[in-house]
């Protein structure tokens, strides 16, 4: 019994479980990211203003049932202005890039530059919407760190991958 329920996991042979039910299981919690199989919906980078960090505030139509349209700009925009706090550059910050000269890059041994701040602010902005908004409508907001900062990424968790 043992080795066909450890073959069946190694396999992947799990119970049939929406995406959804997945998550309530405890599996695709934040650190593993969401199921494989489920529909995701991508916001794409804005390159209208350069290459700094923004996302499109253009309301997908996949996301129409299941989420207000003020509510999907409110994230988007709050996103928007952690990204554009992390890149504005500050006396504090060329101080920053002098000490780190100056110490020969060692002073990030035990500190976080501002950059890090502000991915961490935006991290637990997205844990707060993913518990307030996303998850009791059936989607999740993943970190677009975790996607190298290219897209932001909806996952629908009750509907399968197309």
């Amino acid at each position: 019994m043992f080795f066909k329920l450890r073959k069946a996991i190694l396999n992947g042979n799990h119970a049939a479980l929406t995406p959804l039910e997945d998550m309530s299981a405890g599996r695709g919690q934040a650190g593993e990211g969401p199921p494989p199989n489920c529909q995701k919906v991508f916001i794409e980078r804005d390159y209208s203003e350069g290459t700094m960090v923004k996302f499109q505030t253009q309301f997908p139509t996949e996301l129409e049932s299941r989420l207000d349209r003020p509510l999907f700009e409110y994230t988007i925009n709050q996103l928007n202005n952690y990204f554009a706090e992390a890149e504005r550059a500050s006396c504090s910050t060329y101080c920053e890039g002098c000490l780190a000269c100056l110490t020969g890059y060692l002073i990030y041994i035990c500190t976080e530059t501002h950059y890090e701040k502000c991915l961490r602010k935006v991290a637990k902005f997205i844990s707060e919407q993913n518990d307030r908004v996303y998850k009791p409508r059936g989607l999740l907001l993943t970190n677009p760190v975790m996607r190298g900062l290219r897209l932001i990424e909806i996952s629908v968790l009750d509907r399968p991958a197309s």
